[in-house]
């Protein structure tokens, strides 16, 4: 079911993946904003075992401006209510995701031991501890002492690490007014110099218009245009000499600066005792209870699908294999026949392997792309492709 908010006017799809008969959940139009929730049948607890959110996304045509990030919404006190499912609500990931336009898979593992992985199409990103203050900002763990919020800088308090030397003397050679630039006195005016023509003349042809009005328009000027005679001259006009930097130029003195012996270093408050302090042996993660996509984007084109919430890392890497794989691969062979042809090297080939590519790979998977515990069967489907002298494409997934 989709949210209520007001500002929810896009259009989600059940649509294919572009190039293969892959669907997936889409965003249809441009410059909207989406939302939609699915309540899970059974909450994903995160407090025993290993958890696993994975899912897959594909930016079919790029994103400039907007998101393509998963919510995972914790149980509600009277029940999930989908009006209440917006910006605000927690827990997004991924924080981003790659801008070209190939489906990639996002995996996310909680470990029993407080440890974080975070997979980009099955490899390692990202490694963390929910219970470090360096992984995460702000921490999990509050830190065991803050600045102390009543503690006040001295006013004798000295910041500044270098002062004027109070001893210096401007030298008495040092002209403050002399000038940064001054005339080239050597420089001599190019030979064929026009010094009586303007380098702007009346346009000739043009005349006072029928309606205008001296008394309300003013007196009518025509309009300028460059001079002629100057396009094939070195210049027009009254020669000048050109500037050039002043040799004897110094600017205004100033006393040059020398270690302050008063110097304290930069001033900070004293740490106290965190009365917000505590400590936890393993984050107190409520259960998963619903999936959502929330997301304002400037881009049509996202697609989400495979969405998985399991508790083995093996059943992720086999849902990697079996479902995003193919896909990728025959999109990436795609990309390449594409940009081959761009640059005209081999362009009758690459137009036969484009074409071949678009039926390599027919996936009919699951027909709604949230996926749960209780919700891990599927039915897959895989069309060899039609040159003779390929294999094929097994299906390492089949199942119903």
């Amino acid at each position: 079911f989709l949210t209520e908010i007001e500002l929810v006017i896009g259009v989600w799809k059940h649509s294919k993946s572009e190039g293969h008969e892959d669907f997936g959940l889409l965003v249809s139009e441009k410059a909207r904003k989406y939302a939609i929730v699915r309540e899970l049948e059974n909450e994903a607890d995160l407090k025993e075992g290993t958890t696993v959110l994975q899912f897959e996304t594909r930016l079919q045509n790029g994103l400039e401006c907007g998101g393509a990030y998963l919510k995972y919404l914790r149980p509600q006190e009277a029940g999930w209510v989908a009006k209440e499912f917006d910006n605000d609500s927690p827990y997004s990931f991924p924080p981003s995701v790659p801008s070209d336009k190939l489906t990639h898979v996002y995996t996310a593992i909680m470990k029993p031991d407080n440890e974080l992985r975070i997979l980009v199409d099955g490899e390692e990103k990202k490694k963390a501890n929910f219970l470090s203050s360096e992984d995460f900002e702000p921490a999990l763990i509050p830190a065991k002492t803050i600045p102390d919020p009543d503690d006040k800088k001295p006013e004798d308090w000295d910041e500044r690490s270098k002062i004027p030397d109070a001893n210096a003397v401007k030298p008495d050679d040092w002209d403050e007014d002399a000038p940064m630039e001054i005339e080239d006195v050597d420089a001599v005016k190019p030979e064929g110099w026009l010094d009586d023509e303007p380098e702007e003349i009346d346009e000739p042809e043009a005349s006072k218009p029928e309606d205008w009005d001296d008394e309300e328009d003013g007196e009518w000027e025509a309009p300028k245009i460059q001079n002629p005679k100057c396009e094939s001259a070195p210049g027009c006009g009254e020669w000048k000499r050109p500037m050039k930097s002043n040799p004897a130029y110094k600017g205004k003195w100033r006393a040059p600066l020398i270690d302050n012996p008063s110097y304290k270093g930069i001033w900070k408050p004293q740490e106290i005792a965190n009365p917000d302090y505590f400590e936890l042996e393993k984050p107190d993660f409520e259960p998963i209870a619903a999936v959502g996509i929330e997301i304002w984007t400037m881009q049509d084109g996202i697609l989400f699908d495979n969405i998985l919430i399991a508790k083995d890392e093996a059943e992720a890497a086999l849902h990697r294999e079996g479902l995003w794989k193919p896909k990728f691969d025959a999109e990436k062979e795609k990309q390449k026949a594409e940009e081959a042809a761009a640059t005209g090297s081999d362009a009758l080939a690459g137009i036969q392997v484009i074409d071949r590519l678009c039926l390599s790979v027919d996936w009919y998977a699951f027909h709604f792309p949230f996926r749960s515990p209780s919700l891990v069967g599927y039915v897959t489907h895989c069309r060899v492709s039609f040159d003779p002298a390929e294999e094929g494409i097994r299906c390492p997934l089949q199942g119903g």
